[in-house]
C-alpha cells in the first residue's frame, strides 16, 4: 500500500491574511453598531453587507453575515431580529415591512429570500397602485434553510426544521420536519 502524500502546508503569511480578514469583518459589524444596530459581540460582517434602518435590526452574539447580504427594511417601523450563532450565506435578502425573526443557531444558505409582505392583486386597480399586505415571519432555533429557498409572508418555521434548496415555503413548517418543493411540503421528520 503506497504511503499517503503529506497534507499541503499553508504558506507562513496565510495566518496573517486570515486574521486581517476577521478583523475587517468585526470592524464592519462594529460600524453598523455605531449606526444603531444592536450587534452582539464577536459578530462578523463580510464585505457589502447592507442594512437599511440599522437601528431596527438586532443580531445576536457570534453571528456571521457573508458578503452581499441585504437587510431590506421597507418601512421605518420594520424589525429584523437574528439570534445568536446564526449564519447568513452570500446573497441572502431579508425583505421586511413588519417583522422577521430568526432564532439562534440558524443556518441560511446562499441566495435565500425571506419576506413578510406581498403586493395585493385586486382587479380594481393597476398593479403599481396596489397596496401591500404584511404578516410577520418567524423562524425557530436550529433551522437550516437550503440554498435559494424562499420564505413567504406569515410563515412560521418550527425549531429544528430543514428547508430544502429552492423550496418555496408558503405555509407553516412543523418543528423538526424536513420540507422541500414548490410549494414546500413535509417529506419526513428530521
Amino acid at each position: 500500500m503506497p504511503a499517503e502524500a503529506p497534507a499541503p502546508v499553508a504558506p507562513p503569511w496565510y495566518d496573517l491574511v486570515s486574521q486581517a480578514r476577521i478583523a475587517r469583518a468585526r470592524l464592519r459589524a462594529i460600524g453598523y453598531g455605531m449606526l444603531g444596530a444592536k450587534v452582539g459581540p464577536k459578530c462578523l460582517f463580510a464585505a457589502r453587507v447592507r442594512i437599511d434602518y440599522p437601528w431596527r435590526v438586532e443580531i445576536g452574539t457570534r453571528s456571521q453575515i457573508e458578503a452581499d447580504v441585504w437587510f431590506k427594511l421597507v418601512s421605518p417601523s420594520a424589525r429584523v431580529v437574528v439570534g445568536e450563532y446564526a449564519f447568513l450565506g452570500r446573497g441572502v435578502e431579508i425583505d421586511a415591512s413588519e417583522r422577521v425573526t430568526l432564532g439562534a443557531h440558524v443556518l441560511v444558505a446562499p441566495g435565500v429570500f425571506i419576506t413578510d409582505h406581498a403586493h395585493d392583486i385586486a382587479p380594481h386597480a393597476r398593479i403599481d397602485e396596489q397596496g401591500c399586505t404584511s404578516r410577520p415571519v418567524s423562524i425557530g432555533d436550529d433551522v437550516w434553510l437550503g440554498a435559494r429557498a424562499v420564505v413567504l409572508p406569515g410563515v412560521t418555521i418550527g425549531s429544528g426544521a430543514v428547508v430544502g434548496a429552492g423550496a418555496v415555503v408558503r405555509e407553516d413548517v412543523p418543528a423538526g420536519s424536513v420540507v422541500a418543493g414548490v410549494p414546500a411540503r413535509v417529506l419526513r421528520r428530521r
